[in-house]
Parts: C-alpha cells; sequence; structure tokens
C-alpha cells in the first residue's frame, strides 16, 4: 500500500465532461446529465533498487503517489550490499507509513564482485546519519522469485529499476515470457551522450553488472532508458530548491536533503557542480509522468561486456548505422533481436522540481 496522501470523495459533474485518467459512470445515449467520475485503477509499478540516499527518494516518490500502487520493492546489492539496501528500503517505507512488501534479492553481480559506492553515499548509503528501520521486516522470499510472480500476477505492469540489473536479469533468465507481461521498463543508467560517473565510458549501475544489463537490454521489454546525464546542471537541486524543502517542515522532506549531503559534497568533488544531483527520483519522475522526458528517440543499445576500458558503457546506435555493411557482424546479435530502447535526452526541469516538491510535502 502507498503512504497516504489525502484526497477526496467521488465528483459529479452536471453536462458533458471528462477527464483523463477517470472513468465516467452514469452516462446515457442521448444526453449526459449527471456523471459520476471515480478515479481509474491505479497503475501497477514493480520498483527494483539498490536503495541509497537518491533511491530513498525516488521510493517517497512513488509510495506518496496516488497514480500508482506498488506491488513490492525488491533489493539488489550495488550503492551499498543487499542487506543494508533492505534495510534502507524498509526504513523509507517505514517512514512513509507504508506496508509495501519488500525482498532481499541479489547480493552480488552475475560474474563479477560487487563494488559499492560508499564513496559517494556513505558506508550505510544515507549519509551515515544512523537511519533504521524499527517496526518494518522485510519478507523472507527472495527477490527475483518475486520479480517473476508479480509480473505474471500483473499483466501490464511498470518496472522501474534503480540500480543493477542482476535481480532483473535472473528473473528474465528463468522466465523470459515476463518481457510480455510488461507495458514498461524505466531504466535508471546509462550515460547514453556523456561521460559516466564511475569511469570515463560508464554510468555505475550498468557498470557494477554490465552482464546482467546486457541480458535484460536484449530481453525484449519495452525498455526506457534515463540516464545520469539528465540530473546533472539545473536538474540538480540547488541552494534555492533546498531551502524550498527545507521550509516544508515535514520529515520526508528533511530526510530527502539530510540522507544526500555526504552525496552532494561526492558530487561536488566529482564534477565541480554544486547541488545535489538526484538520478533515481528523475527516472521516477519520468515512470510517473512520461511527459517529463521532453525529447525522445528510438534505438539498438548494446552494453559492453569484455572492455575493462569501456566496460558497462551503453553504447547507443543514435545514427542508424549498426546494420551497416561494416557494422552488422559486430551488430549481430542485437540486430537479430530487432529490439530497441526508447532512449530520453532530455528533461523537463521545471516539472521535474515541481514533482519531486509535492511528494515531499
Amino acid at each position: 500500500m502507498n503512504c497516504p496522501r489525502g484526497g477526496g470523495g467521488n465528483i459529479i459533474f452536471l453536462g458533458q465532461q471528462k477527464s483523463k485518467g477517470y472513468r465516467l459512470i452514469g452516462a446515457t445515449r442521448k444526453k449526459l446529465t449527471r456523471i459520476l467520475v471515480l478515479p481509474a485503477m491505479p497503475r501497477t509499478f514493480l520498483i527494483d533498487t539498490d536503495p541509497a540516499s537518491d533511491d530513498a527518494v525516488a521510493l517517497i516518490m512513488a509510495l506518496r503517489s496516488t497514480e500508482v500502487q506498488v506491488a513490492a520493492i525488491t533489493v539488489v546489492a550495488g550503492n551499498v550490499p543487499v542487506q543494508q539496501g533492505t534495510s534502507n528500503a524498509l526504513y523509507t517505507a517505514e517512514l512513509c507509513g507504508s506496508d509495501v512488501p519488500i525482498y532481499s534479492g541479489a547480493e552480488a553481480p552475475l560474474k563479477r564482485k560487487l563494488v559499492t559506492a560508499d564513496w559517494f553515499h556513505g558506508l550505510d548509503g544515507l549519509g551515515d546519519d544512523g537511519y533504521k528501520p524499527t517496526k518494518r521486516r522485510a519478507e523472507p522470499r527472495h527477490a527475483v522469485d518475486v520479480i517473476i510472480e508479480t509480473v505474471l500476477a500483473h499483466p501490464g505492469i511498470e518496472i522501474v529499476t534503480l540500480g543493477p540489473l542482476t535481480n532483473l536479469a535472473i528473473a528474465l533468465t528463468r522466465e523470459p515470457k515476463l518481457a510480455a507481461s510488461v507495458a514498461r521498463c524505466i531504466v535508471m543508467g546509462g550515460a547514453p551522450c556523456c561521460e559516466g560517473n564511475v569511469t570515463p565510458a560508464a554510468e555505475f549501475n550498468i557498470w557494477v553488472d554490465p552482464e546482467a544489463a546486457r541480458i535484460v537490454f536484449s530481453a525484449g521489454l519495452p525498455i526506457e532508458m534515463v540516464g545520469w546525464h539528465l540530473c546533472r546542471g539545473g536538474a540538480a537541486l540547488n541552494q534555492q530548491d533546498i531551502d524550498a524543502v527545507l521550509a516544508l517542515k515535514t520529515p520526508v522532506g528533511e530526510f530527502a536533503i539530510r540522507s544526500n549531503s555526504t552525496a552532494a559534497q561526492a558530487y561536488f568533488k566529482q564534477t565541480g557542480e554544486q547541488g545535489i544531483s538526484l538520478p533515481d527520483p528523475v527516472a521516477m519522475s519520468i515512470a510517473l509522468n512520461p511527459a517529463l522526458c521532453i525529447s525522445t528517440s528510438t534505438h539498438f543499445v548494446d552494453i559492453e561486456t569484455s572492455s575493462e576500458l569501456t566496460r558497462g558503457m551503453t553504447v547507443v546506435d543514435r545514427l542508424n548505422v549498426a546494420a551497416d555493411s561494416r557494422n552488422k557482424d559486430v551488430w549481430a546479435e542485437v540486430l537479430e533481436r530487432q529490439g530497441k530502447a526508447h532512449i530520453c535526452w532530455t528533461l523537463d526541469v521545471p516539472g521535474w522540481k515541481a514533482a519531486l516538491y509535492s511528494a515531499l510535502r
């Protein structure tokens, strides 16, 4: 269950009116005189995440939304070990007053040793301020089993991934037909147009487990790739944004800023840019409202798994030349599956910040 946000009862309109996202009750064929407008059934999300400070804010956005129902949160090793990530997810859900079930998953990448991001988020992923759940406990089942069961039980489900893709890759390997049941798969990961944030070539989530990413991108899912570049520059929270969130004087707002204070310092050291960069909440905002991605295109994508220099690089066929004679042998496997990803290039920054602000009120 998501965090309660209040809301009203049914609304009765006089005359012929329609409302996007709502279903109309009480219409007659001849004339619409009274229409009872009830909220449409919320969309169903499954969130797979490696909860650190920005993941936690993304979870708050989903759990406090009235537009979606979060069926489950599955945790993967990434920013922090999976046990710590599970604790962070439980704390965040507890902060929201949500009883969404939370499941631990893969403890390491498919073929590599886990490398965490404690240098960016702190040892506990939340800035080392001692955040721990006091009431919530994880469910006993493994995250991969839950992903398979949940997707098959909810045709049209939307999957949002905020960490390495290990859990989802294992699930798809065990049950390939999962892809056909997914309406959208929003992947926070990759650096499709610019430098990476862990190496010059790669974004962290893809770099941690590139073999898993390659499986996911080749599985036929309707992938929407939200790269790291979208959270930089004007999309990062500046001091005015931070002051506005703190002025709300809400527990979730204070937590969002405080837990990301260590990450803000690391971001400045990494890029020279001031502010709080929030890649996972940006991805969640697009998951909740696709219109916030204002520039997109569809291309073949492959993931580099062999070279240590470019490990985890998301190679986007932006000019659609993969099938050219000079490239088709290298791209043969990608071309054969005919699966393309939708790449988000540009973010509606004011819209994204308004969505964040609303979630933290």
